[in-house]
């Protein structure tokens, strides 16, 4: 018999965390959180090891590349994404958390399911490297810079979710 899961932390403490470790980060490093940064990195590796003439004849990866000499994966962006995957798989382990499942709407299949949250991550994805930046990066970071620029990240990336989820929310809804 399964355990019930244990409650999720308080959010203002956990938003009080969050802080101090933006602080920290953007004192040790000099630069703020971010995620999309380790997903180019693995593209970019990828490019390299797959067609590195392409790599070595396109303007945008010589460039890349020659800002990161040691490698793409040698990025701390990338470093920082693994460590932020293990610690949730961690405190999903001791939450009792862990689980296989596909959330739903009891009219919406999981195929159709699976193809919105593909879709979007990747339209996500490519708003991020159009922004220069994710939420973590662009919006939060920005944000705790007084940046003009994450401030009205945050704005549109909140204001574009609230406007569309109307239409979407029958995807995960059990209403």
């Amino acid at each position: 018999m399964r355990e019930e899961p244990k409650k999720y932390m308080n959010p203002y403490l956990a938003g009080f965390i969050l802080g101090f470790v933006l602080l920290a980060t953007i004192y040790i490093t000099g630069r703020g959180l971010g995620a999309s940064g380790a997903l180019k990195s693995v593209v970019m590796q990828t490019v390299n090891d797959v067609a590195p003439s392409h790599a070595e004849n396109t303007a945008y990866y010589k460039d890349y590349n020659a800002s990161h000499p040691d490698g793409p994966l040698k990025s701390w962006l990338f470093f920082e994404v693994i460590g932020v995957i293990i610690g949730a798989f961690v405190s999903g382990l001791i939450s009792n958390r862990v689980a296989f499942k596909l959330e739903r709407g009891p009219k919406v299949q999981k195929s159709t399911r699976i193809a919105a949250a593909i879709l979007g991550g990747a339209l996500f994805g490519f708003g991020s490297q159009l922004a220069r930046g994710c939420t973590s990066g662009a919006a939060l970071s920005g944000m705790a810079v007084m940046s003009f620029g994450g401030i009205l990240t945050m704005m549109s990336i909140f204001g574009m979710a609230y406007g569309v989820a109307f239409f979407f929310r029958k995807l995960w809804i059990n209403k």
